[in-house]
């Protein structure tokens, strides 16, 4: 039973929705347990193949839940031991977010209102970043008196200017939608979040007609390309169309074309835990 999030599957598209609008969606404890529990669920299983992230109430996402500072978790900074201590916790927690990008399936959020702290580390791991027109992103954690943490310093020098992180970065300040996709953080802007969730329900449902491992292939190369060498990269590239190339599919995805039809494909095997099976 999810409390912070509703999620539905309609035609091969997973709907992950932030239901706290009264707490603006912050994020606590249950909300990285949930999520964690979600997205491990859906790579596992596979009969996704687009994973859509969206949200309810004014904003997307305020970020991390600050009484957590002050009750579940109790940051030591008077010994190493304690300070060792957060050096784990923020693995635990950077591992949720990673998971966005790992997963077997492109993830698109769709973003209305306020995008900030925590919720910048969490979209930066999505594929596709859809936002309405009152949508704005803010690295908070500066204002707070801490370093952003989670992953937006590692994942959005990938996505956008050096010199336009770094601003944010040092000063906290807000940057509207449509700045952010002339800076390639958002990849489109649509007047109302009713619009920006349709396009991105849209878009899912693009990439859910393609064939799975193929999309799984694809993410796969645009990851390892992101952090690699083009020569590195394209040995990686060899290895891995020789791995998942099928001549069914493409045929499929040809006649499929010719004939003005949907594909149809095989699903990602769902995969097994090694501890389950003794």
């Amino acid at each position: 039973m999810l409390t912070c999030f509703t999620l539905t599957q309609t035609n091969h598209v997973a709907h992950l929705v932030l239901n706290r609008p009264e707490q603006l969606n912050t994020m606590h404890p249950t909300f990285w347990r949930e999520l964690d529990e979600v997205l491990t669920r859906l790579h596992q299983e596979g009969s996704a193949r687009a994973l859509v992230i969206s949200s309810t109430g004014k904003h997307f996402s305020a970020g991390m839940a600050l009484d957590t500072f002050a009750g579940a978790i109790q940051m030591d900074d008077q010994s190493p031991q304690g300070r060792a201590a957060m050096f784990d916790l923020l693995a635990d927690m950077q591992a949720t977010f990673t998971k966005l990008e790992s997963l077997r399936m492109p993830v698109i959020c769709a973003i209305q209102g306020g995008c900030i702290g925590g919720a910048v580390d969490m979209v930066s791991a999505a594929c596709i970043r859809y936002a309405s027109a009152d949508a704005f992103f803010c690295i908070q954690e500066i204002n707070i008196g801490m370093v952003a943490d989670v992953g937006t310093l590692q994942r959005l020098p990938k996505l956008m200017p050096l010199a336009v992180v770094k601003e944010l970065a040092y000063t906290g300040r807000r940057l509207p939608a449509a700045k952010a996709q002339a800076h390639g953080l958002v990849n489109e802007v649509f007047d109302t979040a009713e619009a920006t969730l349709a396009a991105a329900l849209q878009c899912a449902s693009e990439i859910a007609s393609k064939p799975p491992v193929a999309i799984w292939g694809t993410k796969q190369a645009i990851h390892y390309a992101r952090d690699h060498s083009v020569e590195d990269s394209l040995r990686q590239m060899g290895w891995l169309q020789a791995a998942i190339w099928s001549n069914a599919n493409v045929r499929e995805s040809i006649t499929a074309m010719q004939a003005r039809r949907s594909g149809e494909f095989p699903p990602l095997a769902p995969l097994q835990s090694f501890q389950a099976l003794g």
